[in-house]
């Protein structure tokens, strides 16, 4: 139950509590002789022996000094709460003669009303020093006012144990107990009016500490800290008369709401009808008073929003035109990944521009929004390191160009149509029409054939005769048959050359040139022109063959 941070101070105030009451005084006043005639029990010798002992140390503590003196007080206080103890034992117990209970109960409902009338007035005089110290100061100071605000709980603790007493033995204190209730009442309403005043202050340093130059925080920060150390002290004291509160049966429900909206701690007391009922009224009360209040104020800044907003979108619209037709200039030779690049980022740079000074004219402060911008990018740039390396690649193939949209490649182990180019991925539409989507890292880090890069191309064919054929002669087929065809182009010439003897067929090159729209049609035709002409003119095409000869052996007799 001991909670000291600066001993001295705390062991001064024990002295001062007992000269008050005068508590040594009676407890020695009480001997055994005077209020026993039979052989006292237990629980009374182990009474009268805790009051003995602090009548020593009252005793010893006059002529102590230095730590032997704080030690003596130190032990005051204990003993004290060891006669509590017992005191309670000994009246569920009803170990002890009622009248001797009464005595030592009246000597604790003293002490307990002296001890929290002297710190009613201690508590007072620091808070003064609090408002009046410097802020460096401060600090020291509340630490004291903490163990004051603790004893003073304490006090009350005790207090509603010593009117609890008077129940448990049939002789209830009425006067008692409605004096309690009182200054519990009185010290709730200046607790909760602490509490809001704190809350408010603790709200005001918040934005003013969002707001405030960078040579103003450390002072702003120190206070910010001194006002939430009071706040949660007062907080505290609040939950602790709270519990004494119920048992006296005070309404508390408006307490439970502060106590709850000011920390935000959930407890059984917000299954209580009247506590929800306390918090929903005080929320919506403030809320119909912030929408009297400030409704007119922004229902005009989020109009303004909107038409910023409204603004920036016709202008981003409008540059994503004026790029989008600068870009597409055939003087600029773009392709279409770094066309569709620069239009897209010219309409998302306005429009974001928009947004800035839409959230600025609302009234919220840019700064931290970009700071928290710049932390979040860094977090993201980990989370995302494979994505950010297909960025990378993609700006490399903005840059060096090795295909576009339309183009013929193997890239990424796919080949097919280029469809569409991203700074992440690249969207290859296969031969046979299906839709593959290649990450960039895949194809930057991969060997990248453009087929269709080159406006003509070269199709290599070959093509075999028998030996018995007339070479000449098919020759001169195949030059008719690539010569005659319209899509041959003739520059540069086609090529129709003798190129293996292999081993049964004597094989031509056939190399005419072609647009690189034409390519498989010029394969396809002469392919097929070959063999019909081939057919027509007599002359053979070598393929593979096996001849099985079978020779039959007659059965012999045995």
């Amino acid at each position: 139950m001991l909670f000291i941070s600066s001993r001295n101070f705390f062991l001064a105030l024990l002295i001062s509590l007992f000269s008050i009451t005068g508590f040594a005084q009676q407890a020695s006043e009480q001997s055994p002789a005077d209020v026993k005639v039979a052989e006292p029990s237990k629980a009374e010798l182990a009474i009268d022996s805790i009051n003995q002992d602090i009548v020593d140390l009252t005793q010893s503590l006059k002529t102590a000094a230095g730590d032997e003196r704080d030690a003596i007080q130190l032990q005051l206080f204990q003993k004290n709460e060891d006669l509590r103890s017992q005191l309670s034992i000994a009246v569920n117990s009803k170990s002890i003669s009622e009248p001797v209970l009464l005595k030592q109960i009246k000597q604790q409902i003293q002490y307990s009303q002296g001890a929290r009338s002297y710190l009613d007035e201690k508590i007072k005089a620091i808070n003064e020093q609090i408002n009046d110290a410097k802020a460096e100061d401060k600090l020291s100071l509340i630490n004291h006012y903490r163990e004051l605000q603790y004893y003073l709980d304490t006090t009350y603790q005790a207090s509603w144990q010593n009117v609890t007493w008077l129940k448990d033995l049939d002789k209830a204190d009425v006067k008692l107990e409605e004096n309690l209730r009182d200054a519990t009442n009185t010290r709730l309403r200046l607790l909760s009016a602490s509490i809001e005043y704190l809350n408010q202050q603790h709200e005001f340093t918040t934005s003013q500490l969002a707001t405030s130059p960078e040579s103003e925080k450390a002072a702003i920060q120190l206070n910010q800290l001194i006002i939430k150390q009071r706040l949660d002290i007062a907080t505290k004291s609040l939950r602790e008369l709270i519990t004494i509160g119920d048992h006296l049966g005070l309404q508390t429900s408006d307490y439970k709401r502060l106590a709850f909206e000011v920390t935000g701690n959930i407890t059984h007391d917000l299954l209580n009808t009247k506590v929800i009922w306390a918090i929903i009224t005080n929320w919506s009360s403030n809320a119909v008073d912030w929408l009297v209040d400030n409704a007119p104020q922004h229902l005009f800044q989020l109009m303004v929003f909107a038409l910023i907003l409204l603004i920036a979108k016709g202008l981003a619209n409008v540059a994503r035109k004026i790029v989008n037709k600068t870009v597409s200039s055939k003087n600029l030779k773009m392709s279409q990944l770094m066309q569709d690049f620069f239009v897209s980022m010219s309409g998302k740079a306005v429009w974001v521009i928009g947004i800035m000074v839409g959230l600025s004219q609302i009234g919220l402060n840019l700064a931290p929004i970009l700071t928290g911008f710049g932390i979040a990018g860094v977090i993201i740039g980990f989370a995302l390191q494979d994505t950010l390396s297909n960025f990378a690649a993609g700006m490399m193939l903005l840059i060096y160009r090795p295909f576009d949209v339309g183009d013929f490649v193997y890239a990424g182990g796919v080949d097919g149509k280029v469809s569409h180019m991203s700074l992440v991925n690249t969207t290859i539409r296969t031969f046979d029409n299906q839709i593959i989507i290649v990450p960039n890292s895949k194809i930057w880090g991969d060997v990248i054939k453009n087929v269709t890069h080159e406006r003509i191309r070269r199709v290599d064919m070959v093509f075999g005769i028998g030996y018995g054929d007339d070479l000449l002669k098919a020759e001169a087929v195949l030059t008719d048959i690539v010569t005659s065809h319209p899509s041959v182009l003739r520059a540069p010439e086609p090529m129709i050359k003798v190129h293996v003897l292999n081993t049964s067929s004597i094989d031509f090159i056939v190399r005419p040139w072609v647009k690189t729209d034409d390519y498989w049609d010029v394969y396809w035709d002469v392919t097929k022109e070959v063999k019909l002409r081939f057919d027509r003119e007599g002359i053979s095409i070598p393929f593979p063959q096996q001849d099985v000869h079978l020779h039959m052996v007659g059965k012999q007799d045995a």
